[in-house]
């Protein structure tokens, strides 16, 4: 599998679409390229030996100065974002937050708190949004606000249903207060099902996700065309997981916990329609 089709293949898998076929084609290969960018950050922290990690996102930082000073760039996903920057204009600074919470995944493996999970996401997830709004002709401080409640409920919803895989890497997502609240020790994360107490942890993230996507929904009223399209989509993916979540009762070690497309696409049908 080369790596641009590794690259479709997980946009494939994750909870919504990343570039819909509902989207003209150009804007499908802006966004591919600046998921194919994040897809890597990511990437390097799961995938490479730890100790190469930093030398890694080190070459990656590099390679995103190399392309903002106008040189070709050397790591293929920084390359393919070249056409996406110099036809928006868009800044390196966000760009350079994925690479921090690359860097941050190295070093932080446990979050105390709910707030302390929203400041990582500040760093994982909320840069993506402004990026895409970039691409969308929509960046300002009022839509950024409101995507970044959107983009941080959808990384919380991610780490409810990976909460298994995270803790084989060697992180806890879920905050520890809430754990101890609930009874819940590492062994909870080792069993073939989820416990209850886990369960109900991850029912209160899901609960605190749901309150952030509504709290950001009201995006898709302040966008028109092809930016309105993308961004329901994106908020009917949470929605459908966080079905998905509810439906099998919080128990994400037993199963792989995936929305259905039928329930996605109803809930962006409705999402456009409605903006909520």
């Amino acid at each position: 599998m080369s790596s641009a089709e590794g690259v479709i293949y997980k946009a494939r898998r994750e909870n919504f679409p990343v570039a819909s076929r509902l989207l003209p084609r150009g804007y499908r290969r802006h966004l591919m390229a600046i998921y194919g960018f994040a897809r890597f950050i990511d990437d390097v922290g799961d995938e490479a030996p730890p100790a190469d990690c930093p030398r890694l996102l080190d070459i990656v930082e590099n390679d995103l100065g190399r392309l903002y000073a106008g040189r070709t760039p050397k790591v293929p996903a920084v390359g393919a974002l070249e056409r996406t920057v110099t036809a928006f204009g868009i800044p390196v600074e966000p760009f350079r937050q994925l690479v921090r919470a690359g860097r941050r995944d190295q070093a932080v493996t446990r979050y105390e708190s709910f707030e302390e999970l929203l400041a990582y996401c500040e760093l994982s997830a909320n840069p993506v949004g402004h990026i895409v709004l970039h691409v969308f002709g929509a960046a300002d401080a009022r839509r950024y606000a409101l995507s970044d409640q959107v983009c941080s409920a959808l990384q919380v919803i991610e780490h409810c249903q990976d909460v298994g895989e995270d803790y084989a890497r060697g992180r806890v997502y879920l905050p520890g207060a809430d754990l101890r609240r609930f009874g819940c020790t590492d062994d909870d994360f080792v069993r073939t099902t989820t416990s209850d107490g886990l369960r109900r942890v991850v029912a209160l993230q899901t609960t605190r996700a749901t309150g952030l996507l509504d709290a950001g929904t009201s995006l898709v009223a302040m966008l028109r065309g092809p930016a309105r399209v993308a961004v329901a989509g994106y908020i009917a993916g949470g929605r459908a997981t966080i079905n998905a979540l509810q439906a099998a009762d919080h128990d994400v070690l037993g199963q792989a916990v995936r929305p259905r497309r039928s329930r996605l696409m109803t809930t962006w049908l409705r999402v456009l329609a409605t903006g909520r």
